[in-house]
């Protein structure tokens, strides 16, 4: 299958799939050749024991590389693993929260989500009433700003307090 640059799936066209007939070279030490037809320009790479590769298929003529293909794959899946590898992908840790936390409980839960937003991850607060408790929402939320005080040196709200059903849920990521 074909995508609209015509390149194939799993990479450009190579020797005989390469369609037009003529193309502009670029030989095996990257000078540039000139334009020759499909034929003479396959023939230059075989004899040079080399693959005929099409680098811009968008061009008019295309151009083409002598190059061999099984080393240029390697190269292009090692440079597709290293941009893979320096991407961090955000997590969203949760905490979990009561309206009456004791200090040290409360002491503890920061130090953990301290450390979660230092490691670039966001912070799902997530403050959960029982029974009565939801009668009194505002002893939740002087616990959420206290949340919001602790963290506001290393952490930014991207999500400001909101109630559904018995929790109230903030979020809040690193703040750069």
């Amino acid at each position: 299958m074909k995508d609209d640059k015509g390149t194939t799936q799993d990479g450009p066209r190579v020797n005989e799939k390469i369609f037009s007939p003529k193309v502009r070279l670029v030989d095996e030490n990257g000078e540039m050749i000139g334009v020759l037809s499909h034929k003479d320009a396959l023939e230059r790479a075989y004899k040079a024991g080399l693959d005929l590769v099409e680098v811009s298929p968008n061009a008019d003529p295309p151009v083409c590389k002598i190059l061999d293909y099984g080393k240029y794959k390697f190269e292009e899946q090692k440079k597709r693993a290293e941009i893979r590898k320096k991407q961090k992908v955000i997590e969203i840790k949760e905490i979990q929260l009561r309206p009456g936390i004791d200090k040290h409980d409360f002491d503890v839960k920061m130090r953990s989500a301290r450390r979660f937003i230092e490691e670039g991850d966001k912070l799902k607060v997530t403050l959960r009433f029982r029974g009565r408790e939801l009668s009194h929402q505002e002893l939740g939320m002087d616990v959420l700003n206290r949340v919001k005080d602790v963290l506001q040196d290393i952490a930014k709200v991207e999500q400001y307090p909101k109630l559904e059903g018995k929790r109230v849920i903030m979020v809040m990521g690193p703040a750069k």
